[in-house]
């Protein structure tokens, strides 16, 4: 065997780091792929471990207060407007509902309400401007809404055109919004 001296042995620096960065790469590299490794086992084993759940049943006494909001809605919004227009305003609020941008639930939906610069602000007008224990006083214009809120929600009839629309106002008004128009029913236009 050969005795080495330390003047012997000639180590060019940069080789060291050159040698340093890849065994570094290499080696996060490999971290990343262990990493990912144990996510994609991860996820597997708790989705394979998921057992599906019943849809949410929907009792009587639930469906009958959905209903109840839903034809409010209907009525204050588009108490006179014609059927189509009942229609899109009771398609817009189950949009939002389903949309996961709104609560998920129809009254809770309805009655939504935002502070913004001390301001409260409500998804739906008539449910700043009025008491909702109040039952509306044109009573053919509120079983018109009732039969809409029926078919929308319990018979899944539904516009075509409004399938993405999540917002609308009167025509009256100019809000400046920054959203794609889809459709002008009665007095109200649409966007998604």
């Amino acid at each position: 065997m050969t005795d080495l001296n330390q003047s012997e042995v000639n180590v060019d620096p940069g080789a060291l780091t050159r040698c340093t960065k890849v065994v570094n790469t290499v080696l996060m590299i490999i971290g990343l792929a262990l990493s990912l490794s144990l996510l994609h086992w991860t996820v597997s084993n708790k989705l394979a471990h998921l057992e599906p759940e019943e849809a949410n049943a929907i009792t009587a006494q639930v469906r009958e207060r959905q209903l109840g909001c839903l034809a409010k809605n209907i009525y204050y919004e588009a108490g006179s407007e014609p059927f189509e227009g009942k229609v899109a305003v009771a398609q817009v609020t189950l949009n939002r509902t389903e949309s996961g941008r709104f609560p998920g639930d129809i009254c809770q939906t309805i009655y939504q309400k935002n502070v913004i610069y001390e301001k409260v602000i409500c998804q739906f007008s008539w449910a700043c401007d009025r008491d909702s224990g109040v039952k509306p006083m044109r009573s053919a214009n509120y079983t018109e809404s009732m039969e809409v809120a029926k078919k929308v929600l319990l018979e899944d009839f539904r516009l075509p055109g409004l399938k993405d629309a999540l917002y609308y106002h009167a025509d009256y008004i100019d809000p400046h919004w920054d959203k794609k128009q889809v459709a002008h029913i009665g007095h109200h236009i649409f966007y998604r």
